[in-house]
């Protein structure tokens, strides 16, 4: 079994699947800091969960290095 690009599919609502899925997962990660709640995602095949405090820590951190320049 081979693996393709999904964005180089030719029907193009697969093709943009990618992006909705995307934009769903950044969706869900603002509504996750508005209600200080976590998110339960599957990374490497198990179930993590990522608190409030945390998401607001990985969005934070690219600021942070942009400022210390």
């Amino acid at each position: 079994m081979s693996t393709k690009d999904i964005t180089q599919a030719k029907d193009p609502l697969l093709a943009a699947s990618l992006a909705a899925l995307e934009r769903a997962a950044e969706l869900a990660r603002q509504t996750a800091l508005q209600t200080n709640t976590a998110i339960v995602l599957v990374q490497a095949g198990r179930i993590v969960r990522i608190p409030a405090q945390a998401l607001r820590e990985q969005r934070d951190a690219p600021a942070q290095t942009a400022d210390a320049r």
